[in-house]
Protein backbone atom coordinates (compact mmCIF):
# COMPACT_ATOMS: atom_id res chain seq x y z
CA UNK A 1 0.00 0.00 0.00
CA UNK A 2 2.89 2.41 0.72
CA UNK A 3 4.41 1.93 -2.75
CA UNK A 4 0.97 2.19 -4.37
CA UNK A 5 0.30 5.49 -2.55
CA UNK A 6 3.63 6.94 -3.71
CA UNK A 7 3.04 5.82 -7.31
CA UNK A 8 -0.46 7.39 -7.19
CA UNK A 9 1.00 10.73 -6.08
CA UNK A 10 3.71 10.66 -8.75
CA UNK A 11 1.30 9.74 -11.55
CA UNK A 12 -1.24 12.35 -10.48
CA UNK A 13 1.48 15.02 -10.39
CA UNK A 14 3.53 14.44 -13.58
CA UNK A 15 6.90 16.16 -13.76
CA UNK A 16 6.32 19.45 -15.55
CA UNK A 17 9.17 21.58 -16.82
CA UNK A 18 9.31 24.61 -14.54
CA UNK A 19 10.77 28.06 -15.24
CA UNK A 20 12.20 28.05 -11.72
CA UNK A 21 15.12 26.02 -10.38
CA UNK A 22 14.49 24.87 -6.82
CA UNK A 23 17.11 25.03 -4.10
CA UNK A 24 17.41 21.23 -4.11
CA UNK A 25 18.20 21.17 -7.82
CA UNK A 26 21.24 23.45 -7.35
CA UNK A 27 23.61 20.75 -6.16
CA UNK A 28 26.65 22.72 -7.28
CA UNK A 29 25.79 25.43 -4.76
CA UNK A 30 25.42 23.30 -1.66
CA UNK A 31 27.40 20.08 -2.14
CA UNK A 32 30.64 21.82 -1.06
CA UNK A 33 28.86 22.79 2.18
CA UNK A 34 28.16 19.12 2.92
CA UNK A 35 31.62 17.72 2.19
CA UNK A 36 32.96 15.82 5.20
CA UNK A 37 29.80 16.57 7.22
CA UNK A 38 27.47 14.19 9.04
CA UNK A 39 24.13 15.17 7.57
CA UNK A 40 20.51 14.83 8.69
CA UNK A 41 17.59 15.52 6.34
CA UNK A 42 14.01 16.58 7.08
CA UNK A 43 12.20 15.41 3.98
CA UNK A 44 9.16 13.70 2.50
CA UNK A 45 7.99 12.54 -0.93
CA UNK A 46 8.07 16.13 -2.26
CA UNK A 47 11.82 16.33 -1.62
CA UNK A 48 13.05 15.66 -5.13
CA UNK A 49 16.02 16.55 -7.28
CA UNK A 50 14.68 16.31 -10.79
CA UNK A 51 12.56 13.16 -10.71
CA UNK A 52 14.42 11.42 -7.88
CA UNK A 53 14.07 11.73 -4.10
CA UNK A 54 16.75 14.06 -2.76
CA UNK A 55 17.83 11.50 -0.14
CA UNK A 56 18.51 8.95 -2.88
CA UNK A 57 20.27 11.52 -5.07
CA UNK A 58 22.52 12.89 -2.35
CA UNK A 59 23.27 9.42 -1.00
CA UNK A 60 24.38 8.40 -4.49
CA UNK A 61 26.58 11.51 -4.67
CA UNK A 62 28.40 10.39 -1.53
CA UNK A 63 26.81 12.72 1.01
CA UNK A 64 27.09 11.16 4.48
CA UNK A 65 23.41 11.07 5.45
CA UNK A 66 23.14 9.71 8.98
CA UNK A 67 19.41 10.24 9.65
CA UNK A 68 16.21 11.12 7.82
CA UNK A 69 13.41 12.86 9.70
CA UNK A 70 9.83 12.54 8.43
CA UNK A 71 6.99 15.04 9.13
CA UNK A 72 3.19 14.56 9.11
CA UNK A 73 2.20 11.90 6.52
CA UNK A 74 5.65 10.30 6.86
CA UNK A 75 8.83 10.20 4.77
CA UNK A 76 7.03 8.62 1.81
CA UNK A 77 3.91 10.78 2.21
CA UNK A 78 1.47 7.89 2.64
CA UNK A 79 0.18 8.31 6.20
CA UNK A 80 -3.31 9.68 6.70
CA UNK A 81 -4.03 13.16 8.02
CA UNK A 82 -3.11 13.45 11.71
CA UNK A 83 -1.98 9.81 11.96
CA UNK A 84 1.05 9.13 14.15
CA UNK A 85 4.03 7.78 12.22
CA UNK A 86 6.64 5.40 13.65
CA UNK A 87 10.40 5.09 13.13
CA UNK A 88 11.76 2.73 10.48
CA UNK A 89 14.70 2.12 8.15
CA UNK A 90 14.73 3.19 4.54
CA UNK A 91 14.78 0.05 2.44
CA UNK A 92 16.64 1.73 -0.42
CA UNK A 93 19.56 3.18 1.57
CA UNK A 94 19.41 1.62 5.03
CA UNK A 95 19.34 5.10 6.58
CA UNK A 96 17.30 5.37 9.82
CA UNK A 97 14.02 7.25 9.34
CA UNK A 98 12.90 9.05 12.48
CA UNK A 99 9.32 10.31 12.75
CA UNK A 100 8.59 13.89 13.79
CA UNK A 101 4.87 13.17 13.83
CA UNK A 102 4.59 10.49 16.47
CA UNK A 103 5.98 10.48 19.99
CA UNK A 104 8.01 13.64 19.31
CA UNK A 105 7.93 16.73 17.13
CA UNK A 106 11.63 17.58 16.88
CA UNK A 107 15.02 15.80 16.82
CA UNK A 108 16.36 14.97 20.29
CA UNK A 109 19.60 16.49 21.68
CA UNK A 110 21.22 13.06 21.24
CA UNK A 111 20.23 12.92 17.58
CA UNK A 112 21.43 16.46 16.98
CA UNK A 113 24.75 15.67 18.69
CA UNK A 114 25.35 12.96 16.07
CA UNK A 115 24.99 15.46 13.21
CA UNK A 116 27.02 18.37 11.89
CA UNK A 117 24.27 19.93 9.83
CA UNK A 118 20.56 19.46 9.11
CA UNK A 119 18.80 19.96 5.76
CA UNK A 120 15.13 20.96 5.49
CA UNK A 121 13.63 20.14 2.10
CA UNK A 122 9.82 19.94 2.10
CA UNK A 123 7.30 21.46 -0.30
CA UNK A 124 4.86 23.74 1.50
CA UNK A 125 1.50 25.04 0.23
CA UNK A 126 1.56 28.43 1.93
CA UNK A 127 -1.23 28.01 4.49
CA UNK A 128 -1.24 28.63 8.23
CA UNK A 129 -3.07 25.37 8.93
CA UNK A 130 -0.72 23.20 6.84
CA UNK A 131 1.66 21.73 9.41
CA UNK A 132 4.97 21.98 7.52
CA UNK A 133 5.68 25.40 9.02
CA UNK A 134 5.17 23.89 12.49
CA UNK A 135 7.73 21.20 11.66
CA UNK A 136 10.09 23.90 10.39
CA UNK A 137 9.81 25.77 13.71
CA UNK A 138 10.44 22.61 15.73
CA UNK A 139 13.50 21.72 13.64
CA UNK A 140 14.85 25.27 13.92
CA UNK A 141 14.40 25.11 17.69
CA UNK A 142 16.34 21.83 17.86
CA UNK A 143 19.14 23.27 15.72
CA UNK A 144 19.29 26.47 17.79
CA UNK A 145 19.59 24.55 21.05
CA UNK A 146 22.28 22.30 19.57
CA UNK A 147 24.19 25.14 17.90
CA UNK A 148 23.86 23.47 14.49
CA UNK A 149 23.16 25.08 11.12
CA UNK A 150 19.95 24.39 9.19
CA UNK A 151 20.27 24.43 5.41
CA UNK A 152 16.93 25.04 3.68
CA UNK A 153 16.38 23.92 0.10
CA UNK A 154 13.80 26.52 -0.87
CA UNK A 155 10.83 25.68 -3.11
CA UNK A 156 8.12 27.89 -4.69
CA UNK A 157 4.91 28.56 -2.79
CA UNK A 158 1.92 27.61 -5.01
CA UNK A 159 -0.34 29.94 -2.96
CA UNK A 160 2.08 32.84 -2.56
CA UNK A 161 -0.49 35.52 -1.76
CA UNK A 162 -1.43 37.12 1.55
CA UNK A 163 -5.05 36.92 2.70
CA UNK A 164 -7.30 36.07 5.62
CA UNK A 165 -7.61 37.14 9.24
CA UNK A 166 -4.52 37.18 11.46
CA UNK A 167 -4.59 34.35 13.98
CA UNK A 168 -5.71 35.53 17.40
CA UNK A 169 -3.28 33.72 19.70
CA UNK A 170 -6.12 32.63 21.99
CA UNK A 171 -7.00 30.28 19.12
CA UNK A 172 -3.46 28.91 18.91
CA UNK A 173 -3.38 25.16 18.15
CA UNK A 174 -1.65 22.54 16.02
CA UNK A 175 -3.39 24.02 12.97
CA UNK A 176 -2.37 27.57 13.81
CA UNK A 177 0.69 28.43 15.88
CA UNK A 178 1.73 31.84 14.64
CA UNK A 179 0.03 35.27 14.28
CA UNK A 180 -0.19 35.13 10.50
CA UNK A 181 -3.08 35.16 7.99
CA UNK A 182 -4.56 32.06 6.35
CA UNK A 183 -2.14 32.40 3.43
CA UNK A 184 1.19 33.85 4.54
CA UNK A 185 2.66 34.53 1.09
CA UNK A 186 6.13 33.18 1.82
CA UNK A 187 8.40 30.33 0.84
CA UNK A 188 9.74 28.04 3.54
CA UNK A 189 13.06 29.87 3.41
CA UNK A 190 11.39 33.23 3.87
CA UNK A 191 9.18 31.94 6.68
CA UNK A 192 12.27 30.64 8.49
CA UNK A 193 13.65 34.16 8.42
CA UNK A 194 10.40 35.46 9.90
CA UNK A 195 10.49 32.86 12.68
CA UNK A 196 13.95 34.10 13.63
CA UNK A 197 13.29 37.78 13.12
CA UNK A 198 10.00 37.95 15.03
CA UNK A 199 11.25 35.84 17.93
CA UNK A 200 8.65 33.11 17.41
CA UNK A 201 10.94 30.24 18.41
CA UNK A 202 10.78 29.12 22.08
CA UNK A 203 12.54 31.62 24.36
CA UNK A 204 13.06 33.78 21.26
CA UNK A 205 16.14 31.79 20.32
CA UNK A 206 17.58 32.19 16.84
CA UNK A 207 18.60 29.39 14.51
CA UNK A 208 21.54 29.69 12.15
CA UNK A 209 19.98 29.17 8.73
CA UNK A 210 21.29 29.11 5.18
CA UNK A 211 18.68 29.31 2.42
CA UNK A 212 19.52 27.79 -0.96
CA UNK A 213 17.36 30.17 -2.95
CA UNK A 214 15.12 29.34 -5.90
CA UNK A 215 16.55 30.56 -9.17
CA UNK A 216 14.38 32.74 -11.45
CA UNK A 217 11.40 32.84 -9.07
CA UNK A 218 8.79 35.52 -8.33
CA UNK A 219 5.93 35.27 -5.86
CA UNK A 220 3.31 35.98 -8.53
CA UNK A 221 4.34 32.98 -10.65
CA UNK A 222 1.83 30.18 -11.08
CA UNK A 223 3.67 27.07 -9.92
CA UNK A 224 2.61 23.51 -10.72
CA UNK A 225 3.82 21.12 -8.04
CA UNK A 226 5.76 18.15 -9.47
CA UNK A 227 4.69 15.86 -6.58
CA UNK A 228 1.53 15.84 -4.44
CA UNK A 229 2.36 17.32 -1.02
CA UNK A 230 0.12 14.93 0.95
CA UNK A 231 -2.37 12.08 0.37
CA UNK A 232 -5.36 14.43 0.32
CA UNK A 233 -3.71 17.12 -1.78
CA UNK A 234 -3.21 14.86 -4.76
CA UNK A 235 -3.93 17.20 -7.68
CA UNK A 236 -2.93 20.72 -8.64
CA UNK A 237 -6.59 21.72 -8.30
CA UNK A 238 -6.70 20.54 -4.68
CA UNK A 239 -3.54 22.51 -3.84
CA UNK A 240 -4.93 25.79 -5.20
CA UNK A 241 -8.39 25.24 -3.68
CA UNK A 242 -7.00 24.17 -0.31
CA UNK A 243 -6.75 27.64 1.34
CA UNK A 244 -10.46 28.16 0.71
CA UNK A 245 -11.79 24.63 1.25
CA UNK A 246 -9.86 23.77 4.40
CA UNK A 247 -12.15 26.14 6.31
CA UNK A 248 -14.83 23.48 5.82
CA UNK A 249 -12.82 21.15 8.11
CA UNK A 250 -14.58 23.02 10.92
CA UNK A 251 -18.05 22.33 9.51
CA UNK A 252 -20.42 19.44 8.80
CA UNK A 253 -19.62 19.74 5.06
CA UNK A 254 -17.27 17.16 3.53
CA UNK A 255 -14.39 18.38 1.36
CA UNK A 256 -14.14 15.02 -0.37
CA UNK A 257 -11.98 13.12 2.09
CA UNK A 258 -12.72 9.47 1.45
CA UNK A 259 -12.75 10.00 -2.32
CA UNK A 260 -10.03 10.27 -4.96
CA UNK A 261 -10.95 13.92 -5.46
CA UNK A 262 -10.36 15.46 -2.00
CA UNK A 263 -10.38 19.26 -1.65
CA UNK A 264 -12.04 19.68 -5.01
CA UNK A 265 -15.63 18.86 -3.97
CA UNK A 266 -17.97 19.96 -1.19
CA UNK A 267 -21.12 18.30 0.09
CA UNK A 268 -23.27 16.83 2.84
CA UNK A 269 -26.25 14.43 2.96
CA UNK A 270 -28.56 17.16 4.28
CA UNK A 271 -28.02 19.21 1.11
CA UNK A 272 -30.01 16.74 -1.00
CA UNK A 273 -32.37 18.69 -3.22
CA UNK A 274 -30.20 21.81 -2.99
CA UNK A 275 -27.53 20.59 -5.43
CA UNK A 276 -27.44 18.07 -8.29
CA UNK A 277 -23.83 16.93 -7.90
CA UNK A 278 -23.20 14.07 -5.47
CA UNK A 279 -20.38 11.86 -4.17
CA UNK A 280 -20.00 9.17 -1.51
CA UNK A 281 -17.01 9.15 0.90
CA UNK A 282 -15.65 5.69 1.73
CA UNK A 283 -12.76 4.41 3.82
CA UNK A 284 -9.50 4.64 1.85
CA UNK A 285 -6.42 3.36 3.73
CA UNK A 286 -3.55 5.80 3.62
CA UNK A 287 -5.82 8.68 2.62
CA UNK A 288 -8.84 8.75 4.95
CA UNK A 289 -9.83 5.71 6.98
CA UNK A 290 -12.91 7.22 8.69
CA UNK A 291 -14.04 10.15 6.55
CA UNK A 292 -16.89 12.45 7.44
CA UNK A 293 -20.25 11.09 6.13
CA UNK A 294 -18.65 7.72 5.39
CA UNK A 295 -20.81 5.57 3.06
CA UNK A 296 -23.41 8.34 2.78
CA UNK A 297 -24.27 10.22 -0.40
CA UNK A 298 -23.27 13.89 -0.16
CA UNK A 299 -24.76 16.63 -2.32
CA UNK A 300 -22.96 19.85 -3.16
CA UNK A 301 -20.39 21.46 -5.43
CA UNK A 302 -17.96 19.96 -7.93
CA UNK A 303 -15.01 22.36 -8.24
CA UNK A 304 -12.72 20.13 -10.28
CA UNK A 305 -13.19 22.28 -13.37
CA UNK A 306 -13.06 25.59 -11.51
CA UNK A 307 -10.65 28.09 -13.07
CA UNK A 308 -7.85 27.67 -10.54
CA UNK A 309 -5.47 29.94 -12.44
CA UNK A 310 -8.01 32.76 -12.16
CA UNK A 311 -8.42 32.00 -8.44
CA UNK A 312 -4.63 32.12 -8.04
CA UNK A 313 -4.44 35.42 -9.93
CA UNK A 314 -7.03 37.03 -7.62
CA UNK A 315 -4.80 36.34 -4.63
CA UNK A 316 -7.71 35.87 -2.25
CA UNK A 317 -9.19 33.09 -0.14
CA UNK A 318 -12.68 32.38 -1.51
CA UNK A 319 -15.04 32.77 1.45
CA UNK A 320 -18.16 32.85 -0.72
CA UNK A 321 -18.30 29.07 -0.74
CA UNK A 322 -18.60 28.76 3.03
CA UNK A 323 -21.05 31.67 3.13
CA UNK A 324 -23.25 30.08 0.45
CA UNK A 325 -23.06 26.58 1.96
CA UNK A 326 -24.17 27.92 5.34
CA UNK A 327 -27.15 29.63 3.70
CA UNK A 328 -28.10 26.41 1.89
CA UNK A 329 -27.67 24.09 4.88
CA UNK A 330 -31.10 23.35 6.46
CA UNK A 331 -29.89 22.67 10.02
CA UNK A 332 -27.99 25.84 10.86
CA UNK A 333 -27.20 24.78 14.43
CA UNK A 334 -25.22 21.77 13.20
CA UNK A 335 -23.22 23.48 10.47
CA UNK A 336 -20.27 24.37 12.74
CA UNK A 337 -20.74 21.43 15.12
CA UNK A 338 -17.27 19.92 15.41
CA UNK A 339 -18.55 16.95 17.43
CA UNK A 340 -20.77 16.07 14.49
CA UNK A 341 -18.14 16.67 11.82
CA UNK A 342 -15.28 14.81 13.55
CA UNK A 343 -12.76 16.96 11.74
CA UNK A 344 -9.23 18.11 12.47
CA UNK A 345 -10.21 21.38 14.13
CA UNK A 346 -12.97 23.83 14.84
CA UNK A 347 -13.76 26.84 12.70
CA UNK A 348 -12.27 29.30 15.20
CA UNK A 349 -8.89 27.56 14.99
CA UNK A 350 -9.00 27.32 11.21
CA UNK A 351 -10.15 30.88 10.55
CA UNK A 352 -7.95 32.11 13.39
CA UNK A 353 -10.61 34.37 14.91
CA UNK A 354 -13.92 33.70 16.65
CA UNK A 355 -15.55 36.58 14.81
CA UNK A 356 -15.54 34.73 11.47
CA UNK A 357 -18.06 32.09 12.58
CA UNK A 358 -20.27 34.78 14.09
CA UNK A 359 -20.13 36.77 10.85
CA UNK A 360 -21.17 33.79 8.73
CA UNK A 361 -24.11 33.06 11.05
CA UNK A 362 -25.17 36.72 11.03
CA UNK A 363 -25.08 36.92 7.23
CA UNK A 364 -22.42 39.64 7.23
CA UNK A 365 -21.41 40.72 3.73
CA UNK A 366 -18.12 39.56 2.25
CA UNK A 367 -16.92 43.15 2.07
CA UNK A 368 -17.58 43.68 5.78
CA UNK A 369 -15.91 40.40 6.71
CA UNK A 370 -12.80 41.36 4.77
CA UNK A 371 -12.82 44.83 6.29
CA UNK A 372 -12.73 43.24 9.75
CA UNK A 373 -9.38 41.63 8.91
CA UNK A 374 -7.80 45.08 9.05
CA UNK A 375 -5.57 46.65 10.22
CA UNK A 376 -3.94 43.31 11.09
CA UNK A 377 -3.62 42.12 7.49
CA UNK A 378 -1.96 45.33 6.29
CA UNK A 379 0.38 45.32 9.28
CA UNK A 380 1.40 41.74 8.49
CA UNK A 381 2.09 42.63 4.86
CA UNK A 382 4.39 45.41 6.00
CA UNK A 383 6.21 43.11 8.44
CA UNK A 384 6.57 40.44 5.74
CA UNK A 385 8.62 42.80 3.58
CA UNK A 386 11.57 42.42 5.96
CA UNK A 387 11.90 38.72 5.19
CA UNK A 388 11.10 38.20 1.50
CA UNK A 389 13.88 36.87 -0.72
CA UNK A 390 12.04 37.14 -4.03
CA UNK A 391 10.13 39.93 -5.82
Amino acid sequence: MQLQSLIFLLITFPFFSQAQTTGADQTGVYLPLLKGKKVGMVVNQTSVIGDRLSVDSLHALGVDIRMVFGPEHGFRGNASNGAEVGDEKDRATGIPIISLYGAKRQPTPQEMAALDVLIFDIQDVGCRFYTNINTLAEVMDACAKAGKELIIFDRPNPNAFVDGPILDMENRSGIGRFPIPITHGMTIGEFAQMLNGEGWLPNKTKCKIRVIKIKDYRHDMYYTLPVGPSPNLNTQESVILYPSLCLFEGTIVSQGRGTYMPFTVLGAPALKGKFDFSFKPVSIPGKSETPLHQDQTCYGLDLRKYDIKALHAKGKVNIRWIMDMYKAYPYKGKFFDRSQSQQIGNIDGLAGVKKFKQQIIAGTSEAEIRKSWEPGLSQYKQMRKKYVLYP
